[in-house]
């Protein structure tokens, strides 16, 4: 006889009260750290457990960065020992079919990003999560709603897990009216960092020394899990649902752009830019990294840019640089009008040197560059604003920033730019020189191209 598993998941506060309520949409927030995403898995593990041929969702706003974080906690913190014994079985999806775990008693789990919606949006379902809810747009959430007609549960539901961000976000303004039902987790709610007795376990203090350096709007919603807006904030027009755009095919003919701010102990900044033919910028592709020499940065950005020429033998000791010169790499998107850079002269002859080109020096102007920038962001007449940022543009996420709990890349930046405060607490007319690298790369792009002077064209080492 098969010795049955037994599940040990003890859920307290928000959680607990998650397994109890029937409401059809519910709003699981709170501060980083409490276990939200963790009770909403298991929430549907358990369920597909109980309820033979249910049919659940895991979503995010991207299919990228749901893989890289949910379901990796969903298989090795909720489901391992179900995957482990067979009950659960991983499938990777199919033309025809989205991917899912498969339960051995007819349960799924569907997963899938809503920025690939046709497959995942395609079916009906008992149990919805979405994860990281403030990434969403209110019609991705009410689309969403209009999944839940499966009918093989008694109920049927969609949650949704957020950090809180600005507090007239559309999803804070739709928990405060009836219809959605608020749960509020708190860091006692999580056995992982707090015990029973409210004492920290060893990996809650090391968390909480990270959480309690954090400043200002990221303190705010973090730490204390209030929906609030910096004060002070410089681009008080920057809206996620807006400006934060999904990725497209970028034509060959748009024109492009590099812009740099140099960094070691702060993040390096390297930005792509593209043009669309009604002056539109578009950031579609950056480095924001910490650590690293500018001389590794210029061969990852060769490396992002160019491919092996077919039938020709590569060398793998080879520089990208030199592959390219000998005729072993090729380009695979337009080179870059200008690289515009920060000042820093060492930086600019090292970067020049392994990338092969030339660079220019960025307008610095703080305050005709914040207001172009700021400019830029308003919605235009059409509907639309005149800079846009593709979601996932960062190549890869800082593990040091993503520890610290700091900005890994300039869109996350951007709530967080502040102005300075004068020692009397009056704000000064400059921005507070801290998480401003990203927007410091953003504002020389948006200074190149507005401030009347012709673009540059520079001359190709290669």
């Amino acid at each position: 006889m098969t010795t049955p598993t037994v599940i040990r998941y003890e859920p307290r506060g928000a959680a607990r009260d998650l397994f109890s309520t029937k409401a059809s949409e519910v709003l699981l927030d709170g501060p980083a750290g409490t276990g939200k995403s963790l009770a909403c898995l298991w929430r549907l593990h358990l369920a597909c457990l109980k309820y033979p041929g249910i049919r659940c969702l895991i979503a995010r706003k991207t299919a990228v960065s749901l893989g890289s974080t949910t379901l990796v906690t969903f298989e090795e913190e909720v489901a391992a020992a179900a995957l482990a014994e067979r009950v659960v079985k991983w499938f990777g999806g199919s033309p025809k079919e989205a991917a899912a775990y498969r339960y051995t008693n007819g349960s799924r789990i569907v997963v899938g990003g809503l920025d690939k919606p046709e497959k995942i949006m395609s079916s009906a379902y008992d149990l919805v999560f979405v994860d990281e809810g403030i990434e969403l747009v209110v019609a991705d959430w009410e689309a969403i709603l209009t999944r839940l007609r499966h009918g093989k549960l008694p109920w049927q539901q969609a949650i949704i897990a957020s950090n809180p961000g600005p507090d007239k976000h559309w999803l804070n303004q739709r928990a405060k009216q009836a219809g959605m039902t608020r749960l509020i987790s708190r860091h006692r709610d999580n056995p992982a960092y707090v015990r029973a007795d409210g004492s920290f376990t060893e990996r809650g203090t090391s968390y909480f020394d990270i959480l309690n350096k954090l400043t200002g709007v990221r303190k705010l919603r973090l730490v204390d899990g209030k929906w609030a807006s910096a004060e002070g904030v410089i681009y008080e027009e920057w809206d996620d649902a807006i400006h934060l755009v999904d990725r497209f095919p970028i034509p060959w003919d748009w024109p492009r752009w590099w812009t740099v701010d140099f960094g070691y102990t702060h993040p390096f900044v390297l930005q792509w830019w593209a043009e669309d033919p009604d002056g539109r910028l578009f950031l579609y592709r950056e480095i924001f990294h910490t650590q690293r020499l500018v001389e590794d940065h210029a061969a990852q950005a060769l490396m992002l840019v160019t491919e092996p020429v077919p039938d020709v033998a590569q060398r793998p000791d080879e520089s990208p640089l030199d592959a390219i010169n000998a005729g072993r790499r090729r380009w695979v998107e337009p080179k870059p009008r200008g690289v515009i850079c920060d000042h820093d002269a060492e930086g600019r002859a090292t970067l020049e040197r392994h990338l092969g080109m030339s660079t220019v020096k960025a307008h610095k102007a703080v305050t005709e560059g914040i207001q172009a920038f700021q400019a830029r962001l308003k919605v235009a007449g059409d509907g639309r604003p005149r800079i846009g940022i593709m979601r996932d543009s960062v190549v890869e996420r800082d593990p040091s920033l993503v520890e610290a709990r700091q900005p890994t890349c300039t869109a996350e930046e951007i709530p967080g730019y502040v102005w300075a405060v004068k020692p009397g607490g009056e704000l000064k007319e400059e921005p507070r020189k801290e998480e401003d690298d990203g927007c410091d790369a953003g504002r020389y792009m948006v200074a190149e191209r507005d401030f009347g002077r012709q673009p540059r064209y520079r001359s190709f080492r290669y």
